[in-house]
């Protein structure tokens, strides 16, 4: 597919989700009373994007039922109505999430994501001591149709996924490994697949972790811990410490 090409279905795309996540951020004002501003936690805001940092067990657009009309994007409209989602995090994983304002500057930005200009990184406390000091996964990835949401390797038909890893530290004694994340795809639960099929699945993982590593932990240890980039606007990056 050609670049003007991909841009319109791209640009086709974002329209959608503007209106769906701009819509349900609307309808979720109306149906249930919103956290406290207090809880909404904000890395950067300016006229063109905010960045905010998610929390585990937050939704990042609405879900379904009256529970998904808590979420990071209604949250954040409340104070930035003309904010716009860019990208997810998984429910469990905390960390930093980037929006637009307005949708000319959520397609560019989602655009950036699309073709890779995004500089993501992450930091999780895994299983097991590793014996590198840093490596590479390249395993590709697919849906688990009979257990969705589950991911799963699938050499036949599975999506090129790569993440690079390397090691910050090493707890002998809790017996794991505090890695920093570099995801040079953006495959659905790659991180948490990716590492838990090198046998060193991400601490309270309810997806892919062994029972042990799940109690380990009492959330997803997974934290997007960075973002950067650059564009006409200038350099930009963007860090979030990990609460664990």
């Amino acid at each position: 597919m050609v670049a003007t090409d991909r841009a319109a279905v791209l640009s086709l795309r974002y329209r959608r989700v503007s209106f769906l996540v701009g819509g349900w951020g609307r309808l979720a004002r109306c149906m249930l009373p919103l956290r406290p501003a207090d809880t909404l936690t904000l890395v950067h805001q300016d006229d063109r994007l905010l960045v905010a940092d998610k929390p585990a067990g937050l939704l990042c657009v609405p879900g379904r039922g009256p529970a998904g009309a808590d979420n990071l994007a209604a949250r954040v409209q409340v104070r930035c109505p003309d904010a716009l989602v860019v990208h997810r995090l998984d429910m469990a994983t905390s960390g930093l999430v980037l929006f637009g304002r307005g949708a000319a500057t959520q397609r560019a930005l989602s655009i950036a994501f699309a073709e890779r200009q995004m500089d993501k990184r992450y930091e999780a406390v895994v299983a097991g001591l590793l014996a590198d000091e840093a490596g590479e996964v390249d395993l590709p990835l697919g849906p688990d149709w009979p257990n969705r949401p589950r991911q799963q390797v699938d050499r036949a038909a599975g999506k090129p996924s790569v993440t690079r890893w390397q090691v910050l530290a090493r707890d002998a004694a809790a017996g794991s490994t505090r890695l920093a994340l570099q995801p040079l795809t953006g495959r659905t639960h790659q991180l948490r697949l990716h590492l838990a099929a090198i046998g060193h699945p991400i601490l309270g993982d309810a997806l892919y972790a062994t029972p042990a590593a799940l109690a380990a932990a009492p959330r997803l240890l997974l934290h997007a811990c960075r973002l950067a980039w650059q564009d006409t606007h200038g350099d930009h990056a963007f860090h979030s410490p990990a609460p664990f």
